[in-house]
């Protein structure tokens, strides 16, 4: 080896020992979280909560309320050079936008610009669907110029006997197929939703972009990716964002369907697409309802509150759905200018229902609730009622009298029945309000 070189060689070893040194000392388990629950990670703690590790962290999943470090949340009514909103003006130019861009740049990703327009053909109709209930359409949407490019269905049904425009329950789904006919046994949502005088529209979300790791070459993302360009920039679009711009399209065309009163289009998705609704809905104002199914970390519980799933759990396990900056506040939840109070917040003043169960306690129902009464103020603001309760309700008793609603019922990671009939008497009963 030449002399001369010797001192970059020594530097670049050294280098490479510090590199391997923080490798081979990861967090010790249970550094964050709770400690106790170290000897169920991978498994169920005795009350048969999900534990997990967060590899970048130490955080183990906390599920004991004395566990709970405390925090305070970021308030929506105060802007980030720290003048006070006070007025629904103030609100609408000047802090919405500032939260907006906030969660579009740091949580769920911005659209680019290159983002394609979706061409609509109607592929079939059926104007007898469900023994004669309702008026199918099945309808494509072709995302960019290509024939052969990503396409997503959209079925609408349409209640078969009605002489005016109706409301609309949009949902967007893991793709299941819907029932041909009326349900025998078990609860059909359609079929509720129908009986009430709503049309119901359902999308596959995968249709719209794979629902996995390093697949951004295909669906919409794909077709806005450059030339050798492998992954969005890091404040661009997640899986969540891209699913959300695929919702905003199907209510493009159902806008443009004379049977659907445009102004009453809700929309709804669990899980994962419960975090998408609420984002859809924050962003695209043409949305006059949400109703979010169990939507968790992410979604509507609160990042602060140390409780079941975590912001470490999802940027380790789920990074995809997310812009990449997002990686950027693992284990720095109490430094995020968000939390979760300020998505439900963006969709204020229009309604918005969440729900969670007693046995999914890994996306934290009281962390939903908590979101839902802190996001009150702007809701107040604009002229509206809030949730109206600061306690957690009692179980299978749905809080809906605000324009904000709550339901704990005593079921699992689902919508319960008693979810859709009182998420169509709240919407229906706010649209009643305003168009007296």
């Amino acid at each position: 080896m030449r002399r001369s070189s010797l001192p970059l060689f020594i530097a670049g070893f050294l280098v490479g020992i510090t590199v391997l040194a923080v490798k081979a000392d990861p967090p010790k388990p249970g550094e964050k979280g709770n400690p106790d629950n170290v000897p169920y990670i991978g498994k169920r703690d005795p009350n048969g909560n999900p534990v997990r590790l967060a590899r970048a962290t130490g955080h183990v999943s906390n599920y004991s309320e004395d566990k709970v470090p405390k925090y305070t949340l970021p308030d929506p009514l105060v802007l980030a050079n720290g003048e006070r909103v006070t007025t629904p003006g103030a609100w609408t130019k000047k802090r919405r936008p500032e939260i907006l861009k906030l969660y579009q740049t740091e949580i769920y990703g911005s659209i680019p610009e290159n983002a394609p327009k979706v061409t609509w053909e109607v592929a079939e109709t059926d104007p007898k669907a469900r023994d004669g209930a309702a008026v199918l359409q099945r309808v494509v949407g072709r995302m960019g110029e290509k024939p052969d490019g990503p396409k997503m269905t959209l079925t609408v049904y349409t209640p078969a006997k009605t002489d005016r425009p109706v409301p609309v329950l949009l949902s967007i789904s893991f793709g299941f197929p819907a029932r041909k006919g009326p349900a025998k046994a078990a609860f059909d949502p359609i079929a509720e939703v129908l009986g009430r005088g709503w049309a119901y529209a359902t999308v596959g979300y995968g249709e719209i972009q794979p629902d996995r790791a390093d697949r951004w070459t295909e669906g919409v993302i794909g077709l806005t990716l450059k030339e050798g360009q492998m992954r969005p920039r890091p404040d661009e679009w997640g899986t969540i964002s891209a699913w959300a711009w695929g919702v905003s399209r199907c209510i493009d065309f159902l806008e443009s369907d004379t049977a659907i009163d445009a102004k009453r289009i809700a929309i709804t998705g669990a899980s994962r697409l419960g975090k998408t609704v609420l984002w859809a809905g924050s962003q695209d104002e043409r949305v006059a309802a949400v109703f979010s199914i169990v939507p968790g970390e992410m979604g509507a519980s609160l990042i602060r509150r140390d409780w079941g799933e975590t912001l470490d759990d999802m940027a380790q396990n789920f990074p995809w759905q997310f812009a990449g900056n997002f990686q950027k506040w693992v284990g720095k939840w109490n430094d995020l200018p968000v939390d979760q109070h300020m998505l439900i917040a963006l969709c204020a003043p229009r309604p918005v229902y969440v729900n969670g169960g007693l046995t999914d306690q890994w996306s934290d129902p009281k962390g939903e609730f908590l979101a839902l009464a802190a996001a009150g103020p702007v809701y107040r603001l604009l002229g509206v009622r809030d949730l109206g309760v600061t306690e957690l309700p009692e179980l299978d008793k749905p809080v809906t009298t605000g324009s904000l609603a709550f339901h704990y019922h005593s079921s699992g990671h689902t919508a319960v029945p008693a979810d859709w009939k009182a998420f169509l008497d709240f919407a229906d009963r706010h649209h009643k309000a305003t168009t007296k």
